[in-house]
């Protein structure tokens, strides 16, 4: 049987990283991917958090991961985690 090996770039595994990060935070609190890529957008969080933390983070726990995140948004956004029903 031949295997497909896909080999990705560093900045694929980040991208995929930072896709990872907005969905899961999405799920945990129960809101759209979409809205948690532009709260992270409003506040550079994807080009000035997850990509730079992307060594750190990736070695981490989803849940850990999420926490970070929220977070993040929480530091920038005191009301959309808790309009979202998201709890620190």
């Amino acid at each position: 049987m031949r295997q497909n090996i896909i080999i990705m770039s560093q900045s694929q595994r980040e991208t995929e990283f930072v896709i990872f990060c907005i969905e899961n935070t999405a799920a945990r609190l129960g809101i759209s991917g979409t809205q948690v890529y532009h709260e992270l957008q409003r506040s550079n969080g994807i080009s000035d958090f997850l990509y730079p933390s992307y060594t750190a983070l990736h070695t981490q726990g989803k849940d850990y991961i999420v926490d970070e995140v929220i977070q993040y948004i929480s530091i920038h956004n005191k009301d959309f985690v808790k309009t979202k029903g998201g709890a620190l």
